[in-house]
Protein backbone atom coordinates (compact mmCIF):
# COMPACT_ATOMS: atom_id res chain seq x y z
CA UNK A 1 0.00 0.00 0.00
CA UNK A 2 1.24 3.72 -1.09
CA UNK A 3 1.70 6.46 1.56
CA UNK A 4 -1.73 8.45 2.30
CA UNK A 5 0.10 11.25 0.78
CA UNK A 6 0.73 9.19 -2.28
CA UNK A 7 -3.00 8.48 -3.43
CA UNK A 8 -3.95 12.54 -3.04
CA UNK A 9 -2.02 13.31 -6.40
CA UNK A 10 -3.56 14.94 -9.30
CA UNK A 11 -3.86 12.10 -11.43
CA UNK A 12 -5.63 10.33 -8.59
CA UNK A 13 -8.72 12.52 -8.79
CA UNK A 14 -10.94 11.09 -11.17
CA UNK A 15 -11.48 7.93 -8.32
CA UNK A 16 -11.88 10.74 -5.88
CA UNK A 17 -15.65 10.43 -6.12
CA UNK A 18 -18.66 8.13 -4.84
CA UNK A 19 -18.78 4.45 -6.17
CA UNK A 20 -22.83 5.01 -7.32
CA UNK A 21 -21.44 7.68 -9.62
CA UNK A 22 -19.60 5.26 -12.01
CA UNK A 23 -22.29 2.88 -11.58
CA UNK A 24 -24.97 5.70 -12.77
CA UNK A 25 -22.32 6.31 -15.35
CA UNK A 26 -21.84 2.79 -16.62
CA UNK A 27 -25.25 1.91 -16.70
CA UNK A 28 -25.78 5.17 -18.81
CA UNK A 29 -23.42 3.43 -21.26
CA UNK A 30 -24.51 0.20 -21.03
CA UNK A 31 -27.62 1.63 -22.18
CA UNK A 32 -26.74 4.31 -24.55
CA UNK A 33 -27.37 6.81 -22.36
CA UNK A 34 -25.47 9.75 -23.95
CA UNK A 35 -27.63 12.68 -24.44
CA UNK A 36 -26.44 16.12 -23.69
CA UNK A 37 -27.87 17.42 -20.11
CA UNK A 38 -27.49 20.49 -18.15
CA UNK A 39 -26.70 20.48 -14.08
CA UNK A 40 -27.49 23.45 -11.57
CA UNK A 41 -24.44 23.24 -8.96
CA UNK A 42 -26.27 25.55 -5.95
CA UNK A 43 -26.90 25.45 -2.36
CA UNK A 44 -30.85 24.95 -1.33
CA UNK A 45 -30.84 27.14 1.93
CA UNK A 46 -28.76 29.43 3.91
CA UNK A 47 -27.20 27.66 7.51
CA UNK A 48 -28.62 29.44 10.59
CA UNK A 49 -27.62 33.11 11.45
CA UNK A 50 -26.11 33.49 7.79
CA UNK A 51 -27.76 35.28 5.20
CA UNK A 52 -25.46 35.35 2.07
CA UNK A 53 -22.70 32.56 0.41
CA UNK A 54 -19.39 33.93 -0.75
CA UNK A 55 -18.62 31.81 -3.33
CA UNK A 56 -14.98 29.99 -3.33
CA UNK A 57 -13.31 26.57 -5.33
CA UNK A 58 -14.14 27.29 -9.11
CA UNK A 59 -10.68 27.60 -9.71
CA UNK A 60 -9.92 23.87 -8.34
CA UNK A 61 -12.86 23.03 -9.84
CA UNK A 62 -12.26 24.00 -12.95
CA UNK A 63 -8.58 22.75 -12.96
CA UNK A 64 -10.36 19.12 -11.94
CA UNK A 65 -12.57 19.55 -14.88
CA UNK A 66 -9.64 19.93 -17.50
CA UNK A 67 -7.27 17.20 -15.94
CA UNK A 68 -9.63 14.25 -14.73
CA UNK A 69 -8.25 11.08 -16.41
CA UNK A 70 -8.33 7.41 -15.96
CA UNK A 71 -4.47 5.63 -15.71
CA UNK A 72 -4.29 1.61 -16.09
CA UNK A 73 -3.78 1.09 -12.86
CA UNK A 74 -7.43 2.99 -12.12
CA UNK A 75 -9.26 0.34 -14.64
CA UNK A 76 -7.38 -2.37 -13.12
CA UNK A 77 -9.10 -1.75 -9.95
CA UNK A 78 -12.36 -0.58 -11.33
CA UNK A 79 -12.36 -4.26 -13.52
CA UNK A 80 -12.08 -5.49 -9.76
CA UNK A 81 -15.17 -3.57 -8.72
CA UNK A 82 -17.26 -5.49 -11.42
CA UNK A 83 -17.05 -2.83 -14.54
CA UNK A 84 -17.59 -4.07 -17.56
CA UNK A 85 -14.49 -3.89 -20.28
CA UNK A 86 -16.80 -2.01 -22.73
CA UNK A 87 -17.02 0.92 -20.01
CA UNK A 88 -13.67 0.70 -19.14
CA UNK A 89 -12.39 1.20 -22.49
CA UNK A 90 -14.95 4.63 -22.81
CA UNK A 91 -13.04 5.22 -19.26
CA UNK A 92 -9.93 5.02 -20.86
CA UNK A 93 -10.32 7.65 -23.03
CA UNK A 94 -12.32 10.10 -20.77
CA UNK A 95 -12.30 13.98 -21.35
CA UNK A 96 -14.65 15.94 -20.09
CA UNK A 97 -15.91 18.19 -23.28
CA UNK A 98 -18.57 20.10 -21.57
CA UNK A 99 -19.86 23.70 -20.90
CA UNK A 100 -19.46 25.36 -17.85
CA UNK A 101 -21.00 28.47 -16.69
CA UNK A 102 -20.11 29.93 -13.21
CA UNK A 103 -19.86 33.08 -10.70
CA UNK A 104 -16.55 34.32 -10.31
CA UNK A 105 -15.06 33.73 -7.29
CA UNK A 106 -15.70 35.64 -4.29
CA UNK A 107 -19.25 36.23 -5.77
CA UNK A 108 -21.77 37.02 -2.92
CA UNK A 109 -24.39 34.69 -3.60
CA UNK A 110 -27.86 33.61 -2.18
CA UNK A 111 -30.01 30.02 -2.05
CA UNK A 112 -31.03 28.16 -4.85
CA UNK A 113 -28.57 30.20 -7.46
CA UNK A 114 -26.87 28.39 -9.52
CA UNK A 115 -23.38 28.64 -8.66
CA UNK A 116 -22.03 26.62 -11.43
CA UNK A 117 -24.01 25.35 -14.42
CA UNK A 118 -22.83 22.41 -16.65
CA UNK A 119 -24.29 21.47 -19.98
CA UNK A 120 -22.56 18.02 -21.59
CA UNK A 121 -22.88 14.81 -21.99
CA UNK A 122 -24.73 12.92 -19.52
CA UNK A 123 -22.05 10.42 -18.14
CA UNK A 124 -19.34 13.43 -17.83
CA UNK A 125 -21.85 15.71 -16.41
CA UNK A 126 -22.97 13.08 -13.99
CA UNK A 127 -19.36 11.62 -13.00
CA UNK A 128 -18.06 15.00 -11.83
CA UNK A 129 -20.85 15.71 -9.61
CA UNK A 130 -18.71 14.63 -5.97
CA UNK A 131 -15.32 16.10 -6.97
CA UNK A 132 -17.24 19.44 -7.31
CA UNK A 133 -19.32 18.96 -4.26
CA UNK A 134 -16.68 18.91 -2.10
CA UNK A 135 -14.38 21.23 -3.31
CA UNK A 136 -17.18 24.14 -3.22
CA UNK A 137 -19.29 23.20 -0.53
CA UNK A 138 -16.29 23.33 1.53
CA UNK A 139 -14.72 26.63 0.07
CA UNK A 140 -17.53 28.49 0.11
CA UNK A 141 -18.67 27.29 3.52
CA UNK A 142 -15.23 28.79 4.65
CA UNK A 143 -15.23 32.11 3.07
CA UNK A 144 -18.63 32.56 4.12
CA UNK A 145 -17.29 32.19 7.45
CA UNK A 146 -14.29 33.75 7.44
CA UNK A 147 -15.94 36.67 5.65
CA UNK A 148 -18.46 37.36 8.81
CA UNK A 149 -15.27 37.10 11.64
CA UNK A 150 -13.25 39.61 9.32
CA UNK A 151 -16.85 42.00 9.15
CA UNK A 152 -16.99 41.50 13.17
CA UNK A 153 -13.13 43.18 13.27
CA UNK A 154 -14.18 46.17 11.88
CA UNK A 155 -11.05 46.70 10.09
CA UNK A 156 -8.63 45.33 12.39
CA UNK A 157 -6.38 42.32 11.07
CA UNK A 158 -7.46 38.77 11.21
CA UNK A 159 -4.70 36.47 10.82
CA UNK A 160 -5.99 32.20 9.92
CA UNK A 161 -4.44 30.02 12.97
CA UNK A 162 -6.27 26.67 12.67
CA UNK A 163 -4.08 24.18 10.40
CA UNK A 164 -3.15 22.08 13.48
CA UNK A 165 -7.25 21.97 14.14
CA UNK A 166 -8.47 21.44 10.56
CA UNK A 167 -9.92 18.13 9.09
CA UNK A 168 -6.98 17.26 7.12
CA UNK A 169 -4.08 18.22 5.31
CA UNK A 170 -6.18 18.94 1.98
CA UNK A 171 -8.75 21.16 4.21
CA UNK A 172 -5.95 23.24 5.89
CA UNK A 173 -4.28 24.66 2.80
CA UNK A 174 -7.92 25.11 1.66
CA UNK A 175 -9.09 26.86 4.64
CA UNK A 176 -5.69 29.10 4.09
CA UNK A 177 -7.09 30.17 0.90
CA UNK A 178 -10.61 30.50 1.31
CA UNK A 179 -9.90 33.04 4.65
CA UNK A 180 -7.28 34.79 2.60
CA UNK A 181 -10.15 35.71 -0.26
CA UNK A 182 -12.72 36.10 2.22
CA UNK A 183 -10.48 39.20 3.73
CA UNK A 184 -7.94 37.60 6.56
CA UNK A 185 -4.61 39.41 6.27
CA UNK A 186 -2.39 36.16 6.32
CA UNK A 187 -2.16 32.41 7.50
CA UNK A 188 0.16 30.34 10.11
CA UNK A 189 -0.14 27.59 7.17
CA UNK A 190 3.86 28.11 5.66
CA UNK A 191 2.72 25.92 2.56
CA UNK A 192 -0.26 27.76 2.10
CA UNK A 193 2.37 30.54 1.63
CA UNK A 194 4.45 29.22 -0.69
CA UNK A 195 2.18 27.43 -3.04
CA UNK A 196 -0.30 31.04 -2.77
CA UNK A 197 1.78 33.88 -1.87
CA UNK A 198 -0.41 34.56 1.12
CA UNK A 199 1.29 36.30 3.63
CA UNK A 200 1.87 34.12 6.85
CA UNK A 201 2.45 34.98 10.53
CA UNK A 202 3.51 33.19 13.90
CA UNK A 203 4.99 34.49 17.05
CA UNK A 204 5.76 32.19 19.30
CA UNK A 205 4.50 29.04 21.85
CA UNK A 206 4.36 28.80 25.59
CA UNK A 207 7.05 25.78 25.07
CA UNK A 208 9.27 28.52 24.04
CA UNK A 209 8.92 30.18 27.22
CA UNK A 210 9.12 27.56 29.24
CA UNK A 211 11.93 26.11 27.72
CA UNK A 212 14.33 29.08 29.59
CA UNK A 213 14.29 29.34 32.99
CA UNK A 214 13.07 33.36 32.94
CA UNK A 215 10.18 34.24 30.84
CA UNK A 216 12.73 37.60 29.87
CA UNK A 217 15.07 35.57 28.42
CA UNK A 218 13.05 34.25 26.21
CA UNK A 219 11.76 37.67 25.25
CA UNK A 220 15.28 38.28 24.79
CA UNK A 221 16.15 34.96 22.93
CA UNK A 222 13.69 35.61 20.27
CA UNK A 223 13.83 39.42 19.45
CA UNK A 224 17.79 38.54 19.08
CA UNK A 225 16.56 36.08 16.12
CA UNK A 226 13.59 38.21 14.95
CA UNK A 227 13.96 41.89 15.92
CA UNK A 228 11.76 43.12 13.32
CA UNK A 229 8.94 40.61 14.18
CA UNK A 230 8.93 40.32 17.50
CA UNK A 231 5.62 39.89 19.19
CA UNK A 232 5.69 38.46 22.37
CA UNK A 233 3.83 35.62 24.14
CA UNK A 234 2.92 37.41 27.60
CA UNK A 235 0.55 35.06 29.29
CA UNK A 236 2.31 31.54 30.08
CA UNK A 237 2.49 32.44 33.80
CA UNK A 238 1.35 36.18 34.08
CA UNK A 239 0.12 38.23 31.79
CA UNK A 240 0.90 41.29 33.57
CA UNK A 241 3.89 40.38 35.05
CA UNK A 242 4.53 39.12 31.20
CA UNK A 243 3.98 42.35 29.64
CA UNK A 244 5.84 44.48 32.17
CA UNK A 245 8.86 42.06 30.97
CA UNK A 246 8.05 42.16 27.43
CA UNK A 247 7.74 46.42 27.80
CA UNK A 248 11.52 45.94 28.62
CA UNK A 249 12.55 43.85 25.68
CA UNK A 250 10.81 46.20 23.72
CA UNK A 251 12.79 49.52 24.99
CA UNK A 252 15.51 47.51 24.31
CA UNK A 253 14.83 46.91 20.71
CA UNK A 254 13.52 51.14 20.45
CA UNK A 255 17.09 51.85 21.94
CA UNK A 256 18.53 49.91 18.89
CA UNK A 257 16.51 51.95 16.81
CA UNK A 258 13.62 48.83 16.25
CA UNK A 259 9.85 50.42 17.12
CA UNK A 260 8.15 47.46 16.01
CA UNK A 261 6.50 44.61 17.70
CA UNK A 262 3.82 43.82 20.49
CA UNK A 263 2.55 41.86 22.62
CA UNK A 264 -0.19 38.36 22.24
CA UNK A 265 -2.19 37.32 24.74
CA UNK A 266 -3.68 34.20 24.59
CA UNK A 267 -5.95 33.08 27.46
CA UNK A 268 -8.55 34.54 29.94
CA UNK A 269 -10.48 37.61 30.35
CA UNK A 270 -9.32 39.02 26.97
CA UNK A 271 -10.89 42.15 27.17
CA UNK A 272 -9.83 42.97 30.56
CA UNK A 273 -6.46 41.92 30.28
CA UNK A 274 -5.55 43.78 27.14
CA UNK A 275 -7.18 46.79 28.51
CA UNK A 276 -4.88 46.64 31.63
CA UNK A 277 -1.67 45.42 29.28
CA UNK A 278 -2.10 48.82 26.97
CA UNK A 279 -2.13 50.98 29.95
CA UNK A 280 1.63 49.31 30.95
CA UNK A 281 2.66 49.79 27.68
CA UNK A 282 1.44 53.07 27.37
CA UNK A 283 3.08 53.76 30.88
CA UNK A 284 6.46 52.94 29.27
CA UNK A 285 5.96 54.84 26.21
CA UNK A 286 5.37 52.06 23.68
CA UNK A 287 1.89 53.20 22.46
CA UNK A 288 3.10 51.95 18.65
CA UNK A 289 3.62 48.20 20.32
CA UNK A 290 0.67 46.59 19.36
CA UNK A 291 -1.94 43.66 21.07
CA UNK A 292 -2.33 40.64 19.06
CA UNK A 293 -4.82 38.52 21.27
CA UNK A 294 -6.01 34.45 19.97
CA UNK A 295 -7.39 32.00 22.11
CA UNK A 296 -11.06 30.30 20.83
CA UNK A 297 -12.28 33.15 18.71
CA UNK A 298 -14.77 33.58 16.26
CA UNK A 299 -16.96 36.28 15.08
CA UNK A 300 -19.41 36.27 17.82
CA UNK A 301 -16.45 36.50 20.68
CA UNK A 302 -14.66 39.31 18.43
CA UNK A 303 -17.75 41.34 18.39
CA UNK A 304 -17.95 40.92 22.41
CA UNK A 305 -14.55 42.00 22.90
CA UNK A 306 -15.12 45.62 20.53
CA UNK A 307 -18.81 45.84 22.55
CA UNK A 308 -16.17 45.85 25.73
CA UNK A 309 -13.85 48.65 23.82
CA UNK A 310 -11.20 46.24 24.26
CA UNK A 311 -7.95 47.68 22.95
CA UNK A 312 -7.16 44.88 20.38
CA UNK A 313 -5.03 45.82 17.17
CA UNK A 314 -5.36 42.31 15.43
CA UNK A 315 -6.85 38.77 16.01
CA UNK A 316 -5.84 35.16 15.30
CA UNK A 317 -8.54 33.23 14.86
CA UNK A 318 -8.04 29.30 14.87
CA UNK A 319 -10.50 26.10 15.12
CA UNK A 320 -14.15 28.31 15.23
CA UNK A 321 -13.18 29.68 11.96
CA UNK A 322 -11.29 27.02 10.31
CA UNK A 323 -13.89 24.36 11.04
CA UNK A 324 -16.97 26.59 10.86
CA UNK A 325 -17.35 25.41 14.05
CA UNK A 326 -21.27 27.10 14.32
CA UNK A 327 -22.58 25.16 10.81
CA UNK A 328 -19.34 22.60 9.68
CA UNK A 329 -20.89 22.16 6.24
CA UNK A 330 -23.50 23.56 3.83
CA UNK A 331 -26.48 22.30 2.31
CA UNK A 332 -24.80 22.36 -1.67
CA UNK A 333 -26.78 20.27 -4.51
CA UNK A 334 -25.92 19.21 -7.98
CA UNK A 335 -29.24 18.65 -10.02
CA UNK A 336 -30.40 17.85 -13.19
CA UNK A 337 -32.37 20.65 -14.78
CA UNK A 338 -32.61 19.81 -18.61
CA UNK A 339 -31.79 16.88 -20.98
CA UNK A 340 -31.75 17.24 -24.40
CA UNK A 341 -34.61 15.76 -26.35
CA UNK A 342 -34.48 13.43 -30.08
CA UNK A 343 -35.09 16.52 -32.28
CA UNK A 344 -32.42 17.80 -30.10
CA UNK A 345 -34.28 20.44 -28.16
CA UNK A 346 -33.78 20.69 -24.64
CA UNK A 347 -36.87 19.30 -21.86
CA UNK A 348 -37.00 20.90 -18.42
CA UNK A 349 -36.20 19.13 -15.46
CA UNK A 350 -37.40 19.43 -12.21
CA UNK A 351 -37.87 17.75 -8.64
CA UNK A 352 -40.66 18.03 -6.44
CA UNK A 353 -39.74 16.42 -3.48
CA UNK A 354 -40.86 18.31 -0.39
CA UNK A 355 -38.56 20.63 0.73
CA UNK A 356 -36.01 20.00 -1.93
CA UNK A 357 -37.72 21.23 -5.03
CA UNK A 358 -35.19 21.86 -7.90
CA UNK A 359 -35.80 24.78 -10.51
CA UNK A 360 -35.96 23.65 -14.38
CA UNK A 361 -34.39 24.41 -17.23
CA UNK A 362 -30.99 26.08 -18.48
CA UNK A 363 -31.07 29.66 -16.13
CA UNK A 364 -29.27 33.18 -15.37
CA UNK A 365 -28.50 35.24 -12.15
CA UNK A 366 -29.37 38.91 -12.59
CA UNK A 367 -28.42 41.11 -9.89
CA UNK A 368 -29.53 44.98 -9.39
CA UNK A 369 -28.36 47.54 -7.38
CA UNK A 370 -29.67 50.54 -5.43
CA UNK A 371 -28.93 54.18 -6.46
CA UNK A 372 -25.41 53.91 -4.05
CA UNK A 373 -24.22 50.69 -6.24
CA UNK A 374 -25.29 48.38 -3.42
CA UNK A 375 -26.99 45.14 -3.77
CA UNK A 376 -30.46 45.42 -3.88
CA UNK A 377 -32.72 42.09 -5.08
CA UNK A 378 -31.01 39.15 -6.91
CA UNK A 379 -33.61 37.79 -10.19
CA UNK A 380 -33.22 34.25 -10.89
CA UNK A 381 -34.62 33.64 -14.82
CA UNK A 382 -34.48 31.77 -17.77
CA UNK A 383 -31.66 32.09 -20.45
CA UNK A 384 -33.42 33.19 -23.36
CA UNK A 385 -35.51 35.71 -21.48
CA UNK A 386 -34.19 39.30 -21.36
CA UNK A 387 -33.47 41.20 -18.03
CA UNK A 388 -31.37 44.40 -17.11
CA UNK A 389 -29.99 43.32 -14.06
CA UNK A 390 -26.33 41.88 -14.30
CA UNK A 391 -25.58 38.96 -15.50
CA UNK A 392 -23.90 36.66 -12.48
CA UNK A 393 -22.80 33.69 -14.90
CA UNK A 394 -20.43 34.36 -17.21
CA UNK A 395 -19.19 31.10 -19.39
CA UNK A 396 -15.38 29.45 -18.35
CA UNK A 397 -15.35 26.85 -20.10
CA UNK A 398 -16.30 25.18 -23.38
CA UNK A 399 -15.97 22.05 -25.20
CA UNK A 400 -14.20 20.98 -22.16
CA UNK A 401 -11.24 24.17 -22.40
CA UNK A 402 -11.06 27.33 -20.42
CA UNK A 403 -12.50 30.21 -21.96
CA UNK A 404 -11.70 32.45 -18.99
CA UNK A 405 -8.50 33.72 -18.07
CA UNK A 406 -8.43 32.55 -14.39
CA UNK A 407 -8.14 35.63 -11.66
CA UNK A 408 -5.07 35.61 -9.60
CA UNK A 409 -5.67 34.98 -5.70
CA UNK A 410 -5.29 38.89 -4.88
CA UNK A 411 -8.03 39.95 -8.08
CA UNK A 412 -10.27 37.16 -6.38
CA UNK A 413 -9.63 38.83 -3.44
CA UNK A 414 -10.51 41.98 -3.97
CA UNK A 415 -13.39 40.50 -6.02
CA UNK A 416 -14.97 39.46 -2.88
CA UNK A 417 -14.37 42.88 -0.80
CA UNK A 418 -16.36 44.86 -3.13
CA UNK A 419 -19.37 42.04 -3.31
CA UNK A 420 -19.14 42.56 0.55
CA UNK A 421 -18.99 46.46 0.71
CA UNK A 422 -21.77 46.55 -1.53
CA UNK A 423 -24.09 44.29 0.30
CA UNK A 424 -25.92 46.16 2.74
CA UNK A 425 -24.69 46.39 6.41
CA UNK A 426 -27.59 44.58 7.60
CA UNK A 427 -27.43 41.58 5.90
CA UNK A 428 -24.02 41.33 7.74
CA UNK A 429 -25.42 41.27 10.95
CA UNK A 430 -23.72 38.19 12.91
CA UNK A 431 -27.62 37.26 14.44
CA UNK A 432 -31.43 37.64 12.66
CA UNK A 433 -30.34 39.33 9.10
CA UNK A 434 -33.15 40.25 7.32
CA UNK A 435 -33.30 37.52 3.82
CA UNK A 436 -31.31 39.18 0.81
CA UNK A 437 -34.45 39.15 -1.62
CA UNK A 438 -34.23 36.59 -4.93
CA UNK A 439 -37.29 36.59 -7.05
CA UNK A 440 -38.13 34.26 -9.94
CA UNK A 441 -38.77 35.44 -13.30
CA UNK A 442 -42.32 35.53 -14.40
CA UNK A 443 -41.41 33.04 -17.30
CA UNK A 444 -39.10 31.21 -14.69
CA UNK A 445 -42.44 30.85 -12.41
CA UNK A 446 -44.26 30.02 -15.80
CA UNK A 447 -42.13 27.18 -16.89
CA UNK A 448 -42.06 25.82 -12.56
CA UNK A 449 -46.10 25.10 -13.10
CA UNK A 450 -46.12 23.82 -16.22
CA UNK A 451 -43.60 21.39 -15.44
CA UNK A 452 -45.08 20.58 -12.46
CA UNK A 453 -48.60 20.07 -14.15
CA UNK A 454 -46.89 17.56 -16.75
CA UNK A 455 -45.39 15.54 -14.25
CA UNK A 456 -48.41 15.16 -11.95
CA UNK A 457 -50.58 14.43 -14.91
CA UNK A 458 -47.71 12.03 -16.00
CA UNK A 459 -48.42 10.25 -12.47
CA UNK A 460 -51.68 9.97 -12.87
CA UNK A 461 -51.64 7.98 -16.52
CA UNK A 462 -48.56 6.37 -15.43
CA UNK A 463 -49.22 2.44 -15.73
CA UNK A 464 -46.57 -0.06 -14.90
Amino acid sequence: MKPFLGYLKEENMSLLTDFYELTMCAAYFDNKHFETATFDLFIRRLPENRSYFLFAGLEEALDYLQSIRFTEEHLVYLKTQGFKEDFLDYLRSFKFTGEVWAMPEGTVAFPNEPLIRITAPIIEAQLVETFLLNSINHQTMIATKASRVVEASHGRSVIEFGLRREPGIDAGMKVARSSYIAGCRGTSNVLAGYAYGIPVFGTMAHSFIMSYSKEIDAFRAFARTFPEKSTLLIDTYDDLAGAEKAAVVLKELEAKGIRVGGVRIDSGDLAESSKKVRQILDRHSLTYAKIFVSGDLDEYKIAELLKADAPVDSFGVGTKMGTSADRPYLDGIYKLCETQMPDESFAPIMKLSKDKFTLPGRKQVYRFTNGDDSYKKDIIALVDEPAEGEPLLIKVMSGGELTYKLPSLEEIRSTASENLQKLPSKYKVLTDAPAYPVEFSGKLQQLIETVKRQITLKEINHTV
